[in-house]
């Protein structure tokens, strides 16, 4: 099996989560982040980025000044590459498994965060991550690489590729579905 899955798919299909619950049964060990909304009376207001040692950063809000902008939100370029990408090369160094949630608009603003992808990707180690759906030049070019494996993760097959995931980093198969 590849070295690297990427999972795409629309908004709201569970991309996230399905990488959270294959990670939280894996033998060894995990490192690097993933993103989650910041929600406020149940509007969404940003992302903020949660490395899997317990750091915390908001990635982009509506408050946020920046010339970097998604949408509505402004990006924290600099909370990224304070937080975000020193959790991916920690991974890579210490960790069986690098988690990289999200290679999207927002991130690949940073250039030390692109860097830190293709280093990461290139260097043989297991990658599970997710990669924005909508054609962009540079994640187009990452999900070309030979050893990616790219996965389309929709309503209807998430539970599908939750079991895949779980084999491929072997999880124990008595692992809590909740």
């Amino acid at each position: 099996m590849k070295r690297v899955c990427l999972l795409t798919g629309r908004p709201g299909t569970g991309k996230t989560s399905l990488i959270k619950q294959a990670v939280a049964g894996m033998r060894g060990k995990a490192g690097g982040f993933y993103t989650e909304e910041i929600r406020s009376q149940g509007i969404r207001e940003g992302f903020r980025l949660v490395t899997l040692d317990g750091q915390e950063a908001t990635l982009a809000h509506v408050n946020i000044d920046s010339p970097y902008r998604v949408s509505k939100y402004g990006v924290d370029i600099d909370s990224l590459d304070r937080v975000g990408v020193p959790a991916l090369h920690r991974a890579a160094r210490q960790c069986d498994l690098v988690v990289i949630d999200e290679i999207g608009k927002m991130e690949l603003f940073s250039a030390d965060f692109r860097e830190a992808v293709s280093q990461i990707i290139g260097s043989g180690k297991r990658v599970l991550g997710t990669i924005m759906f909508n054609s962009n030049p540079w994640a187009d070019a990452i999900k070309r690489q030979p050893q990616v494996n790219l996965v389309t993760v929709t309503r209807t097959n998430f539970h599908q590729v939750l079991e895949e995931l779980r084999r491929w980093l072997n999880v124990a198969e008595n692992v809590n579905e909740n």
